[in-house]
């Protein structure tokens, strides 16, 4: 797992699974911790994720929310898409829509 920072956006890249949570989990507290603003996780170059990943980006969603921040997902495709449905995820996180043009 590779993961960026860009601004507020942090961005990750290879598969998002069991493996890598702990990994991500540290790096977007840390983010959050760092952007008072509103923060992107960007997934579009992420190949593979499990549901254990899809936990972990909705337990960060809450606990932003509750530090007054606000969290979303973006670049997911039809496969975390449809990971997010099947979990039922998707009534805790927001995916975004489109992806802001650059």
């Amino acid at each position: 797992m590779e993961i960026v920072t860009k601004g507020s956006t942090l961005e990750l890249s290879g598969d998002f699974d069991v493996r890598s949570t702990w990994q991500v989990r540290d790096a977007l507290y840390q983010h959050l911790g760092q952007h008072p603003e509103d923060v992107v996780v960007d997934l579009s170059c992420v190949g593979a994720v499990d549901v254990t990943a899809l936990r972990l980006l909705a337990v960060a969603t809450r606990r932003a929310a509750r530090q007054g921040h606000h969290l979303t997902l973006r670049g997911c495709s039809p496969a975390v898409r449809r990971m997010l449905h099947i979990s039922r995820l998707v009534r805790v996180v927001e995916v975004e829509r489109h992806a802001a043009s650059a």
